[in-house]
């Protein structure tokens, strides 16, 4: 092992020019509690790109490559230190250990959730992003805390396919259990052939959901292999007072049909905006009818330690459509943006 690896930095807020490809990155040494783990996969996500444009700051609300004004706090915790190291997304193998830790031995296969648990008095829902608040998985090695990680040795997924779970199918899992979706439900899917949407469609099939996933019809088929019973065009008509939960990571202009399409007493779970952030409804339609809304970011050990379960069980089967070296990340994140391939993009570093 060298002292010197391969990364990506990000340098700044803005555009692919900010995403620089370096050789000459030092390896971190792991620290007390701590795990040195070499990335063998890595997967792309809406929240790598939101990060890198500074999207989560409120003056930014277009998720594109163009950046108007400076942006300072830009992460998903505020200002970001520059470089950066991103990659939410993380399938690698235990290269070294810190002091202290037991809980597992080098050539373990591990991963992690995006949004690690820092829960503090006062924040109850606190957490940090790897990648935004600390390096990610877009390099050789990655540190990671010995508590965040959880082994998925015994898994019969390969590296690419665990590296294709974390933030979607962490993000699903959420929506549906802040949702409470259960056996026997009709449940609505928004951006349906996309990470979260395809895993949402997968994990609510699991709990023994019928899903109606809104897609383009040239990713139907891929959306209905996943488990959707029926599939509408993204722009269709939804009949009303119809289903119990929406799982949503769309928004923008159609956001009122989804909480009309609810049945009086619905859930309305969100955890995403890829058509635009700032919606507008009818509050009658939401509190007359009994609607209740979640906005889904945190989520508690308990969801990711469940979907580790699934994944040692090969319970799982993420649609991985493409990947690439890490030096092409750039183009990795343009097909992503272009919304042409279903399901997960990885990148090998």
């Amino acid at each position: 092992m060298t002292d010197k690896m391969q990364g990506v930095y990000l340098t700044g807020h803005g555009g692919p020019e900010k995403l620089e490809f370096r050789d000459d990155i030092p390896v971190p040494a792991p620290g007390p509690g701590q795990v040195l783990v070499r990335v063998k996969a890595a997967g792309i996500n809406n929240t790598d790109i939101n990060t890198r444009i500074g999207w989560y700051a409120s003056e930014v609300t277009g998720a594109t490559d163009e950046v108007d004004q400076d942006v300072e706090a830009g992460g998903w915790g505020g200002a970001l230190q520059f470089p950066r190291i991103q990659g939410a997304d993380l399938c690698g193998i235990v290269q070294a250990l810190g002091e202290g830790v037991r809980s597992f031995r080098s050539g373990d296969r591990v991963t992690c959730p995006v949004n690690l648990p820092r829960v503090r008095p006062g924040a109850p829902m606190g957490f940090i992003v790897i990648g935004s608040e600390m390096n990610g998985a877009f390099a050789q090695y990655c540190l990671v805390e010995a508590d965040d990680l959880y082994d998925v040795s015994a898994s019969p997924l390969s590296d690419v396919e665990i590296a294709a779970i974390p933030c979607a199918f962490g993000t699903a899992e959420g929506l549906l259990a802040r949702a409470g979706v259960t056996a026997g439900q009709e449940v609505l899917i928004t951006g349906a052939s996309g990470g979260v949407g395809l895993a949402a469609v997968e994990l609510a099939t699991l709990r023994g959901a019928t899903v109606t996933a809104l897609t383009g019809a040239a990713k139907a088929e891929a959306v209905r292999a996943q488990g959707a019973t029926t599939t509408l065009d993204r722009n269709a008509k939804l009949p009303k007072d119809h289903f119990d939960v929406a799982i949503d990571v769309v928004g923008g202009d159609g956001w009122g049909d989804l909480i009309l399409a609810l049945k009086p007493g619905g859930h309305y779970a969100v955890a995403g905006a890829i058509a635009g952030p700032m919606v507008e409804a009818d509050l009658r339609d939401i509190y007359l009818r009994d609607i209740t809304i979640h906005g889904c970011t945190y989520q508690s050990p308990e969801i990711f330690g469940r979907l580790v379960a699934l994944i040692n069980a090969g319970r799982l089967k993420p649609l991985v459509s493409k990947t690439y070296p890490l030096q092409d990340i750039a183009q990795a994140q343009q097909d992503f943006q272009s919304k042409s391939l279903p399901g997960k993009l990885v990148l090998i570093p």
